[in-house]
């Protein structure tokens, strides 16, 4: 396996305590292929670009799972639900990207009801702004 230089040491320093391994928890080859077909210009891309995006994945998962355990905390529950995730979505400025493929938990249950629409309609295209 080729290494990394510096950037190898991004993947071991995390939180889980995998240090000196080269192990991922994300497959690499995945990340890799997802760059490429991100851009038609994207052909080359270096062996530490996906160990990068990796580690990147990997804070942005650990972030949305944190704010959103903090939700269900308030509603004094231990399990996640979906609709934790998408409170956090909204009530976070840096996720307003993900604000699209998610729709508010008061829409989902009056989208259950009525059985009309597609799929896509119901993951965003018709939405309430929640918060402040």
């Amino acid at each position: 396996m080729r290494q990394a230089g510096i950037y190898s040491r991004i993947s071991s320093s995390s939180s889980s305590g995998r240090r000196g391994s080269q192990q991922h928890s994300l497959p690499l080859a995945r990340i890799k292929k997802i760059m490429k077909k991100s851009d038609d210009g994207v052909e080359m891309i270096s062996g530490e670009a996906p160990i990068v995006f990796s580690r990147a994945i990997e804070l942005f998962v650990e972030e949305l799972t944190r704010k959103s355990w903090m939700l269900a905390a308030e509603d004094k529950r231990r399990t996640l639900q979906r609709d934790d995730v998408v409170s956090a979505i909204h009530g976070t400025d840096v996720f307003d990207f993900l604000v699209d493929l998610v729709c508010v938990p008061d829409q989902q249950n009056e989208r259950k009801e009525s059985p009309v629409g597609s799929e896509t309609e119901t993951l965003g295209s018709k939405r309430t702004k929640v918060g402040p």
